[in-house]
């Protein structure tokens, strides 16, 4: 008896979770200010959302009462408001570290996520942290969180002597509804408790399952209600000092508009006119000693932001528009160059995005780049030259992505490059779904892609990849396999490596989903990976992976890898030379990652990995370790140091043509060398407040390929000594960046930003060791350029506007 009691118990708790929860909402008239205390009598009117359940650690396990969490919302017929009171039997130990918009720290987190279409397909979701910071993003099942979405938004969070409690007033123009009388809402609230890393959900989240968006609950009456006109302008004024030791300082007054309109319900219009992307992050430029460019992180706002639809398929690597001219300047007899820029200016760019009721999602983007030039000056005449090395150009993507079923969708994207006169245009054409069973336990994925190359070269290939993989429950497994033919080419707006091969890869996982004796959470992963040169058939790559992540009782986090190539493989990419290849040795390698409870004042990763080649002396040993301190909620610093050292490694350096009749080589370089890598990054903040910051972040670099003797690459694939070879083809490139800089947000949307940056870098073939003399020739005044900046923009609802007036 007592056992079928138990049973039934259990039963009922599951269907009770597995529910959607409904909460109804109250339409009011008078005007609540967000304050912070909900002292408004009409919110005590309002229905009451409660009874949270824990996403993690412990999936399932009800909130206890002294933490209990009541959440209320009202609406008029502007925005949305939400009121929330969470209780704490030890106010005095909430966290509230004050951090820069979009960073929770080390804080309690309150959030709200409203999908308008209660499709189950994408979140809104914003946050207020204990310090009354605000956090906002878009999900989605597929791209997960992206926190490069902003919305204006007001929030007030206040501490009290039972808990803390949060006020959010969220404009209908900051959401996505239909414009129906009767409106039904996707709603779920969400709480961390960040002492115990404790979250709950109001709706239960069930972690067995692989969705979030799907499992929310649902808001119910908001009636008579329209979508706003979402018409949004963002004016800006810039103006840079510039400084370095071979020009004169000069200053520049720089002015744009940014634009968002909301063409109907579902679509967004984006444009940027007059970009100014002065302010935005530096790049971590490394020594690539690889065949393939570095591929570096987007930062410019307008290309990060709400882009999920244009990452279908992965055609996208926007650092393309505005990047590097695509050709090279060619010097004349008696010429030399003295003018070759490094990127090319974007003229404009726009950008419509948005999503049908019916889950049709529509994204256009396009970009038009300024023609751009080289100048040469003649050493005799003193004629100046000029050469175009980037002709106008515009840059279109298109996408179609249509769901259903709330978990699938099939998409066509579209992404093409024409370019002005006899430069070479790109065009690729793909076709991409996502497959999830009805109960979200099964998915299978892929896509096919075809390129065209036009008039420059006349190339055409295709890629396709196809996988499918259990999401669900404690162990999880995926099969797949790609191919992709040699002629495939996306990289006029893409970026892609590797060609010409097949390959196969599989993966394993078992994961806990409650905690145990001793680990709130404990993930256990084996990958295989095989790539096969397509018409050869040769091995090209061979790994075996196996992973170990796990967090503790105390919230310290534990790491361990193993990495295995267990066979010889073909390499056909070092050689920089077609159909030519190089025989890569058996390796096997581990690591291990230690990250301290970030909570505690004091914290700091630790990584260090070691690996061994078959090959005599031949081996790579590291680590890194970043230790963080976080002296009050106002101020913190984090410190990173990296070190990295590959000994005997084997790489191209040269090739040599003696016979003037073939295009390829005779001789291929390769150089017997050690490889040393030393990294040093600072990076800190001081919060005044929520919308007063001062950041810094600096990084030194420097890496260094000391060649020990030449060898030749032989047919075979093997590596003989080349004795005759006696060119100096190290290589030590050294880089120092530091970034200084204030930021206000003075107004909803509008923020003032002050930024001091210095950075040096070159590239030698000549190695100095002493590293104290490698970073005063960094930081030395010849060496440095300075800006300083001021940034001020401005934030205009239209509804505002239209409301005063």
């Amino acid at each position: 008896m007592k056992n079928h009691f138990l049973f039934c118990c259990l039963l009922l708790s599951f269907i009770g979770y597995s529910q959607k929860k409904t909460l109804q909402t109250k339409f009011i008239s008078e005007k609540i200010e967000v304050d912070g205390n909900l002292d408004e009598t009409i919110w005590q009117s309002a229905a009451v959302a409660s009874d949270f359940i824990m996403f993690e650690p412990d999936n399932g396990k009800t909130i206890p009462e002294n933490k209990k969490t009541e959440i209320r919302v009202l609406y008029d017929n502007d925005a949305i408001y939400i009121g929330a009171l969470m209780l704490d039997d030890n106010p005095k130990k909430i966290l509230r570290e004050i951090t820069q918009r979009d960073n929770f720290g080390t804080s309690d987190v309150f959030g709200v996520f409203i999908n308008g279409f209660n499709d189950g397909q994408q979140d809104f979701q914003f946050f207020v942290n204990a310090a009354d910071g605000q956090a906002d993003c878009i999900t989605t099942d597929t791209n997960g969180e992206d926190y490069s979405w902003d919305a204006v938004w007001k929030s007030k969070a206040v501490i009290t002597d039972k808990g803390w409690v949060v006020e959010m007033r969220i404009p209908y123009a900051a959401l996505r509804f239909s414009g129906e009388n009767k409106q039904t809402w996707g709603l779920n609230f969400f709480r961390e408790i960040r002492r115990d890393r404790h979250k709950y959900t109001w709706n239960f989240i069930d972690s067995k399952l692989g969705t979030f968006t799907q499992q929310t609950g649902v808001l119910e009456g908001i009636e008579n209600i329209k979508p706003p006109t979402r018409l949004f302008l963002l004016p800006y004024s810039s103006f840079y000092v510039n400084a370095d030791a071979r020009q004169k300082t000069y200053g520049t007054l720089k002015g744009g508009l940014d634009l968002k309109y909301g063409i109907n319900d579902a679509f967004t219009l984006d444009m940027i006119l007059i970009p100014d992307f002065g302010q935005t992050k530096y790049d971590d430029q490394i020594l690539n000693l690889g065949p393939f460019e570095q591929q570096f992180n987007e930062n410019r706002p307008f290309f990060t932001e709400g882009t999920d639809l244009f990452s279908k398929g992965n055609l996208v690597y926007s650092r393309r528009i505005g990047g590097n001219p695509t050709n090279y300047p060619t010097a004349g007899a008696n010429e030399k160059i003295i003018d070759n820029p490094a990127s090319v200016n974007l003229i404009n760019a726009f950008k419509v995005s948005g999503r049908t009721k019916n889950g049709l999602g529509i994204g256009i983007l396009n970009a038009v780049t300024e023609k751009t030039f080289a100048s040469f000056q003649n050493i005799n005449t003193q004629e100046i030259r000029k050469e175009v090395v980037e002709p106008l150009a515009n840059y279109n993507v298109l996408v179609l992505d249509q769901r259903f079923r709330k978990n699938s969708s099939v998409a066509f994207v579209n992404t093409n490059v024409t370019r002005n006169g006899s430069f070479r245009d790109g065009n690729v054409t793909a076709l991409v779904w996502d497959l999830n069973t009805k109960k979200n336990t099964y998915n299978l994925a892929g896509d096919f892609k075809y390129s065209y190359i036009n008039r420059a070269e006349d190339k055409k290939g295709i890629n396709s990849q196809l996988n499918f993989s259990e999401t669900s429950g404690k162990f999880r497994y995926g099969v797949g396999a790609d191919i992709t033919t040699k002629d495939f080419d996306n990289n006029d707006l893409g970026i892609n490596f590797e060609t010409n091969y097949y390959s196969l890869y599989g993966n394993g996982s078992y994961r806990i989903l409650n905690p145990t004796k001793y680990f709130n959470s404990f993930n256990a992963r084996i990958n295989t990976y095989s790539q096969f040169q397509k018409e050869t058939g040769k091995l090209q790559s061979g790994n075996i992976n196996f992973q170990i992540n796990s967090n503790t009782k105390k919230n310290h986090y534990l790491g361990i890898g193993f990495d295995v190539n267990p066979i010889e493989t073909y390499d056909y990419y070092e050689p920089r030379t077609t159909d030519r290849y190089v025989i890569k040795p058996t390796k096997i390698g581990g690591f291990i990652y230690i990250s301290t409870n970030y909570n505690n004042s004091f914290a700091f990763d630790f990584n260090p990995s070691y690996a061994v080649f078959d090959e005599a002396g031949r081996n790579s040993y590291g680590f890194s370790v970043g230790p963080r301190y976080r002296f009050n909620d106002k101020l913190s610093l984090n410190y990173n140091f990296n070190f990295f050292r590959q000994n005997n490694n084997k790489g191209y350096i040269d090739s040599i043509n003696d016979d003037l009749n073939s295009a390829t080589p005779n001789t291929i370089i390769f150089a017997n060398r050690n490889v040393i890598t030393y990294s040093n990054a600072l990076s800190g903040k001081y919060s005044l407040n929520s919308q007063m910051t001062f950041n810094i972040a600096l990084r030194q670099y420097w890496s260094y390929a000391e060649n020990k003797n030449a060898l030749s690459l032989l047919q075979n694939g093997r590596l003989a000594d080349f004795a005759g070879y006696t060119d100096n083809k190290n290589s030590s490139f050294y880089s120092w960046n530091a970034d200084l800089s204030y930021s206000w947000w003075f107004a909803p949307g509008s923020q003032v930003s002050v930024l001091y940056r210095n950075n040096s870098g070159g590239f030698d073939r000549n190695i100095n060791k002493k590293f104290t003399e490698n970073i005063t020739n960094l930081l030395n005044n010849d060496a440095l350029s300075h800006v300083f900046s001021i940034s001020v923009r401005y934030f205009i609802d239209y509804n505002q506007v239209k409301n005063k007036f």
